[in-house]
C-alpha cells in the first residue's frame, strides 16, 4: 500500500530525530512548514524548553511583503536574533522531513546571517 505525503514525511522526520537533538549547549532548531506560513522554534530536548521561537504570523514578519521564501528568510534572521540574545551560537538544523530546499533552505540561510553556526 502506497504512503501519503504525510506518512512519508513522518518516516523521514522520526529517521532525522534519532540522529539530531538539542542539548543545552546546541540546541535544536526545528522547522515545520505549512502551505501558508513556517514556524522555527530553538528547542533544548533535554530540559524540554523552547528557548526561541519565531514564525511568519509574528507581527513584524507579517506585515513585509514578498514571496513565501522571502518571508521565511526573514523567520530564519528573525529566529536567529532572537537565538543570539538568548546566549546560543551553534545549533543543531532539524529540517522536520522537509527537503532541504526552498522555504527550509531559506530560513536555514537566514538564520546563519543572524550569527548561528550549524
Amino acid at each position: 500500500m502506497a504512503l501519503t505525503k504525510n506518512e512519508r514525511r513522518q518516516r523521514i522526520k522520526n529517521r532525522i530525530r534519532k540522529v539530531v537533538s538539542g542539548t543545552e549547549s546546541r540546541p535544536r532548531l526545528s522547522v515545520f512548514r505549512s502551505n501558508k506560513e513556517i514556524y522555527a522554534q530553538i528547542v533544548d530536548d533535554v530540559t524540554g524548553k523552547t528557548i526561541a521561537a519565531a514564525s511568519s504570523r509574528d507581527k513584524e514578519i507579517a506585515k513585509a511583503a514578498g514571496n513565501k521564501t522571502e518571508i521565511a528568510s526573514l523567520v530564519g534572521k528573525a529566529i536567529g536574533e532572537k537565538a543570539v540574545k538568548a546566549g546560543v551560537d551553534s545549533i543543531s538544523f532539524d529540517r522536520g522531513g522537509y527537503l532541504y530546499h526552498g522555504r527550509v533552505k531559506s530560513l536555514a540561510d537566514g538564520a546563519r546571517e543572524a550569527g548561528l553556526k550549524f
